[in-house]
């Protein structure tokens, strides 16, 4: 069968992205050439010429239109809570572990999914990880260590914040990491994730797309609530003037870690109450547990796609 690529927003005409540092010498944010450079049918920086549409039968367009508000959207979360609460006693029960990587650009409503996921969950059973710029010590250790010491132990279900693929997307095009480190990332993801699954952990990879137009309002939204300006950050004004930028690393990031023991899940975050619905409904029908209510579980597939069907 025909590989099919997720429909996600193409580059615009513009110039830049977001950041969190990461490991690796600092170099200036006009590093960003780090993200337009040719990619190779792995997705890695080189000089082949090949263009996205090379790589993937279907060339990565535009996200789908805004969805509509869901109905009755408090009733059917409730109900979707209610499912997670079977999951956390099965997780505790079944010794399972869990880990839920939540990327995406800025203001696609990361940190508002996570909040819905976790709020009727005992903390101690399921964890939010959200790391800052690494330290002095980190930035000379193994890239991914940090990130290993918080994946799930038994009975324990955790939900990565943004993850190790900083380096994927974020890094490369703020100049937080050289070419060759990224390179080498997107060599080595697929591999680590493939080690940390050999022991039973279920893994599940989700990137929240949301258009230029939207994340610009979301953006403003931000100065304008006293609520929500302590999201405030430099990397606001990046996300916009690099989105361009991020969408290129965003193209290469996902050709080239999208593999057997990780697949990436594309959600339309465009309306952000059908997106929280849509991946904690794809989520749990991922997973077994006892008691388990299909009929809660419809997922909208023009909400939430793998990146290859």
């Amino acid at each position: 069968m025909a590989d099919r690529t997720a429909t996600i927003p193409p580059a615009h005409a513009g110039n830049a992205e977001r950041s969190t540092p990461g490991n690796g010498a600092a170099r200036p944010p006009s590093s960003a050439v780090a993200a337009s450079r040719p990619l190779d049918r792995r997705g890695r920086l080189g000089d082949t010429g090949l263009a996205m549409d090379d790589m993937t039968p279907t060339l990565l367009h535009g996200v789908p239109p805004k969805v509509k508000a869901p109905k009755a959207y408090g009733d059917r979360l409730h109900r979707l809570q209610v499912e997670l609460v079977k999951l956390q006693r099965a997780i505790v029960k079944q010794d399972l572990r869990v880990c839920v990587l939540i990327e995406g650009r800025d203001a696609a409503g990361k940190d508002g999914m996570i909040r819905r996921i976790v709020r009727h969950m005992a903390p101690r059973v399921v964890k939010s990880v959200a790391l800052g710029k690494p330290t002095e010590t980190e930035r000379h250790q193994w890239y991914f260590q940090r990130y290993a010491a918080h994946l799930p132990t038994s009975s324990e279900m955790v939900l990565f914040n943004r993850s190790w693929y900083n380096r994927g997307v974020v890094e490369p095009v703020m100049g937080f990491c050289s070419p060759a480190q990224a390179d080498a990332f997107l060599e080595d993801a697929p591999k680590f994730e493939a080690m940390i699954q050999r022991g039973g952990l279920k893994l599940f990879k989700y990137w929240i797309e949301v258009s230029r137009e939207e994340q610009a309002k979301r953006l403003e939204r931000r100065r304008q609530d006293p609520l929500r300006q302590w999201k405030i950050s430099p990397v606001d004004d990046a996300a916009q003037a690099h989105y361009d930028a991020f969408t290129r690393a965003r193209d290469r990031m996902l050709a080239a870690t999208d593999h057997p023991h990780g697949r990436w899940l594309i959600v339309n975050g465009n309306n952000k109450k059908a997106a929280r619905l849509n991946l904690i409904a794809d989520l749990l029908s991922r997973l077994t547990y006892p008691e388990k209510d299909d009929d809660a579980l419809s997922v909208d597939p023009t909400v939430v796609m793998p990146y290859r069907a």
